[in-house]
């Protein structure tokens, strides 16, 4: 029988809100998806309520099965045996595929990687794009091996990144790029068409997990260089200081436009309606912060209620 994706076996992988859009747009396009492995279910927030992946919510939605395992045992790759993939989907899982797992669909694994591969190969290529201060990004489809993100590439396109854009704008870009490409790799696999070709690993760079305390800001870089971290982070873990002993999260800053090198590094200061925090090289304006305990609120209210606040330094 002719492979055609109503009739092959895909079992899709993928845990964030961007898997789900994937998964999405092949169920949109007809796709037969005979199972889903995401990522358990986590507590989030305060009161540490349990809640699903978005995979979760949207395979659930349809009616297809869902297989969240904390590890792929034994057990898991069995669930997997049983529904006899053709063919494996997988974006942003959270897990390392074992050989068994990716020798067990005929035509492979397909990976969606939100870089320019080889570079940026590991868990958080977005926001290393604009941590660096990238110009140029972009999305490549490749085929699974039990490196990272080593596989041959399948296709691949580049996109720009706008000076401003933050990690919501450039993972909205990137998704329907992902998309598009995708829908239009995925026939040419399924028809025998496809054109792997090998990745350059002397090109590689690296990329690693984004850790919590890394949304720290350090007065004594560039204006330029917290900003970037300011884009990266805007999603998660976001960008904080210390201020009084408290710990003060920037919800919105911006680049300024001038230089006042006669501040101290970490000092805040107002230049008519706008309030700056000097940095080694350039100042970042403060739009919104939110102080420990307190609800998010714009930078003159809060410095109307902080007479303290200009002239201070942050830590």
């Amino acid at each position: 029988m002719t492979d055609t994706k109503e009739n092959l076996r895909i079992v899709f992988m993928g845990t964030p809100e961007i898997s789900a859009d994937i998964l999405s747009a092949l169920l949109q396009d007809k796709y037969n998806i005979v199972g889903v492995y995401t990522q358990p279910d986590k507590r989030v927030g305060r009161k540490q309520v349990l809640q699903k992946s978005p995979v979760k919510t949207l395979a659930e939605k349809n009616s297809i099965p869902v297989f969240d395992p904390r590890r792929l045992d034994a057990e898991a790759i069995e669930n997997l045996r049983e529904m006899n993939p053709d063919l494996i989907v997988l974006i942003a899982y959270g897990k390392i595929l074992p050989q068994v797992v990716l020798d067990l669909p005929r035509l492979g694994a397909v990976n969606i990687h939100p870089s320019l591969l080889p570079k940026f190969r590991g868990p958080s290529p977005i926001q290393s794009a604009l941590l660096n201060g990238e110009k140029v990004t972009g999305t490549t489809i490749m085929l699974m091996d039990v490196g990272i993100d080593t596989g041959h590439i399948l296709q691949q396109e580049q996109i720009d990144i706008d000076t401003n854009e933050t990690y919501f704008e450039l993972e909205k870009k990137l998704t329907k790029l992902s998309v598009k490409l995708l829908l239009e790799t995925l026939p040419k696999l399924i028809s025998g068409q496809a054109k792997p070709r090998k990745q350059n690993d002397n090109d590689a760079t690296y990329c690693k997990m984004i850790r919590k305390e890394e949304g720290q800001v350090d007065w004594n870089q560039s204006a330029e260089n917290i900003f970037n971290k300011y884009r990266a982070f805007a999603s998660w873990p976001g960008i904080f200081t210390s201020w009084n002993d408290k710990h003060l999260k920037l919800n919105s800053v911006a680049l300024a436009t001038s230089s006042f090198a006669e501040y101290k590094n970490g000092e805040i200061f107002r230049i008519e309606n706008s309030i700056f925090v000097q940095t080694a090289s350039g100042a970042i304006e403060l739009k919104e912060v939110q102080l420990e305990g307190k609800p998010v609120t714009k930078i003159l209210n809060f410095s109307n209620g902080y007479k303290n606040f200009i002239g201070s330094i942050l830590s």
